[in-house]
């Protein structure tokens, strides 16, 4: 049998003596067993088959275990109960796996058969304002998924949707030229103008109308206003970088797919909407109606692609973006990790992409929303001024409380210190937020994210670090091929942990809910204290052979923990 998930494989085979025994063509094989506390795995299909079939579910059960092809894989097959089938695996078998698993770097996890070429739209913040915590959470989620779709073999192209194009740049640039102000300014700075641009452009007609021509000189090709407009791009840049490396994020400065990207695009769309009869006019503006979008009045609900002032809105930018991916960029896949409030319109948005055929039946695009981050008074998180909170001065926060706690190690030195302080305080914020799921609310509380206990990313850090010192005090680590004696069932129950890797990374993958994998790694860790507990390894009584074989059930927990968080994002220390 290859390597790969054994659950998957053990389905497939219940699959098999389903079609032999009874000629059933049933459900898929991913969702015919299940770990059981009761078995290795178990099977159930028997209890919905039998009423299907009009047959008592234990003679379903047993016409499977008849027809069962599983000398090589399992120990036993028996009915249990109304009708369950219980699967022990052989133990040599496992033994075997778990020998090979040691020469695996991918620990199992196959490669996807049908690779796709996803682009992931996350990040999202806007030129000229600080990043929030309000970015968190899609940089955070976005991160993870890309890690985990390019460990299952897609190509993946990430990219950040900048919001630098449009009214809020007319009025930001009119301010800075009323100001005097042409540059050597930084991302707070801007901030400010920004914000004090906001309040004159709300409160002054004249301003408004001055700061509406300098978007047409700005989308116009001005060069004066272009010279401006890039001085805040490069400022922003240089913020959003240090942001992300502070997180640890893959988006790089050529990830960058600002709205002025797409700027050259719009008059196309509209033109091709237009050719093939989907624009209506409007109140001046013209919109498309996407069959099925009505409000509460029953009205439809219009996209609005170009503005009656002759802007375009945001629907032409997001149809340019869905264009460009899927005809100039060859994209089989659209993923938009934003929060979930924009669920409607991008329901929209790909129901319109439909009807112009940029998206086809080979295409698939969909919305990964989440909820909002809360602070403890169940509402958005705010600084006590009642403003947005810097994201950068959270994340430096989080490795400052960190570092209060791993400064108590006085065995690392100085500069050890400061990585590990960064990786647990970084790391906890990410699980914070990945732990759970993606489309819930959550509430920051840094005692629970900083702590080593529970789920959180500190008790998976430390069960790492364990390992390790475990590994580094036996003065060896297992290779491939050492042999792997399951003599004890904490012994065995913690490779059975170690072999559901393959389906915890497809069912996080697949559903794009990293919360699962999260969910997995604490049941790794979890088993591991049981085994470490009951099973003694470095004592001066237990035998050579089995001391081997414990080191490298530890190993094998050690690597599955480092690649689970690699790809949520988080660094698992050596020493902690």
């Amino acid at each position: 049998m290859p390597y790969g998930d054994v659950g998957l494989e053990l389905g497939r085979r219940v699959a098999a003596a389903l079609k032999a025994a009874m000629d059933v063509d049933s459900t898929p094989a991913q969702a015919l067993v299940r770990p059981s506390a009761r078995a290795d795995y178990q099977c159930d299909v028997a209890m919905s088959l039998g009423k299907r079939l009009g047959r008592p579910p234990r003679e379903v059960a047993a016409g499977i275990v008849a027809a069962l092809d599983s000398a090589d894989l399992l120990e036993s097959a028996e009915v249990a109960g109304p009708g369950f089938v219980n699967l022990i695996l052989r133990r040599s078998w496992l033994e075997d796996r778990a020998a090979a698993l040691l020469g695996d770097e991918r620990l199992g996890v196959a490669r996807t058969e049908r690779p796709r070429r996803f682009a992931v739209d996350y990040g999202g913040p806007n030129v000229a304002k600080e990043m929030h915590v309000g970015h968190l959470r899609s940089s955070i989620i976005g991160d993870a998924i890309v890690r985990m779709l390019r460990f299952s073999g897609h190509e993946v192209i990430p990219h950040n949707h900048l919001g630098d194009w449009g009214t809020p740049f007319g009025m930001l640039i009119e301010h800075l030229v009323d100001e005097g102000a042409h540059g050597g300014h930084g991302i707070s700075d801007l901030s400010g103008f920004y914000r004090e641009a906001r309040e004159k452009f709300d409160a002054d007609p004249g301003f408004a109308d001055r700061a509406r021509r300098r978007v047409v000189l700005l989308q116009g090709g001005d060069e004066p206003t272009l010279a401006l407009w890039r001085q805040l791009v490069d400022e922003s840049a240089r913020h959003f970088d240090q942001v992300f490396t502070l997180l640890g994020i893959g988006l790089t400065a050529a990830d960058a797919y600002g709205e002025s990207f797409y700027n050259p695009y719009l008059a196309e769309v509209l033109d091709e909407l237009e050719a093939k009869g989907l624009t209506e006019t409007s109140d001046g503006a013209v919109c498309v109606f996407p069959p099925g979008f009505r409000n509460r009045d029953g009205d439809r609900l219009p996209l609005i692609v170009r503005k009656s002032d002759g802007g375009y809105g945001y629907a032409a930018t997001d149809l340019a973006t869905i264009r460009y991916w899927t005809r100039e960029r060859g994209v089989t896949d659209l993923r938009y990790v934003v929060g979930n409030p924009q669920a409607q319109h991008f329901a929209m948005i790909f129901a319109a992409a439909r009807q112009a055929g940029w998206l086809t039946a080979d295409h698939h695009a969909e919305h990964v929303g989440f909820g909002s981050v809360l602070g403890a008074d169940g509402r958005t998180i705010r600084t006590r001024a009642g403003g947005s909170v810097k994201l950068v001065e959270l994340l430096t926060e989080a490795v400052d409380r960190a570092a209060a706690v791993v400064a108590e190690r006085g065995e690392l030195s100085e500069d050890e210190r400061a990585a590990v302080a960064r990786a647990v305080g970084i790391g906890a914020v990410k699980y914070a937020d990945l732990s759970g799921d993606r489309e819930k609310d959550y509430t920051f509380a840094w005692d629970r994210m900083l702590a080593c206990e529970g789920n959180t990313a500190g008790y998976l850090q430390y069960a790492h670090a364990r390992i390790r010192s475990l590994l580094r005090k036996a003065g060896e680590t297992p290779g491939p091929g050492t042999p792997v004696v399951l003599a004890e069932p904490a012994e065995r129950a913690l490779l059975l942990k170690i072999l559901q890797l393959p389906a915890a990374c497809a069912a996080a993958t697949e559903s794009l809910a990293p919360h699962r994998l999260c969910g997995y790694l604490y049941e790794v860790a979890t088993t591991f204290s049981g085994f470490y507990e009951n099973c003694p390894i470095l004592a001066p009584a237990t035998p050579g052979e089995i001391r081997r074989s414990r080191l490298a059930l530890a190993e094998l927990t050690a690597r599955v923990l480092t690649l689970g968080l690699a790809l949520l994002g988080i660094e698992a220390p050596e020493r902690l």
